[in-house]
């Protein structure tokens, strides 16, 4: 009885198999999707892509004092200190992170080094899109955690005074 069961039952699921292998494709065009709730919707909590942030004033915020990668329960952040001149300012303390490299092979996005940075110099970004298949590409460097400064001052009236500020 068992075997009759068996074959009804792989009967019935191929059944289904080539109901819908001769029915239309349906594709979403991701990211925007369809609908009313187009694109990626984050929550607040979501823990993504890190970033290095800036201060007021465009100088970085790390100082380098290697407190997240103490935090780090995967060891994946190295850190290079480098001392700031006074012709050379690159964040407002004494030391910079002169190398900031964390390695997402191995990161586990726990938020501890997030948790642990006294200058809020490390957040999670809302950047998801990490895969590769090179895991030498999964190396994040400072340059690429970096948040850009902004070109434009927030005074700009109009695109006349944006060509002379991009001059």
């Amino acid at each position: 009885m068992s075997i009759v069961k068996n074959t009804a039952a792989i009967a019935k699921g191929m059944s289904i198999t080539f109901k819908e292998m001769f029915q239309p494709t349906e594709v979403e065009n991701y990211p925007d999707g369809p609908g009313p709730m187009r694109g990626a919707q984050f929550q607040e909590r979501f823990r993504g892509k890190h970033q290095l942030q800036r201060d007021e004033n465009g100088l970085e915020k790390c100082v380098a004092c290697f407190l997240c990668a103490a935090a780090c329960p995967s060891n994946c952040i190295y850190i290079e200190a480098a001392e700031n001149t006074e012709e050379v300012r690159i964040s407002s303390a004494e030391r910079y992170a002169k190398v900031y490299n964390i390695d997402y092979n191995r990161c586990i996005f726990c938020g501890y080094c997030v948790e642990a940075c006294p200058t809020d110099a490390i957040t999670h970004g809302h950047g998801f899109e990490l895969a590769s298949l090179n895991a030498t590409t999964l190396v994040m460097r400072k340059e690429d955690m970096l948040v850009p400064l902004n070109v434009l001052p927030n005074h700009v009236n109009s695109s006349k005074d944006e060509a002379e500020m991009l001059a």
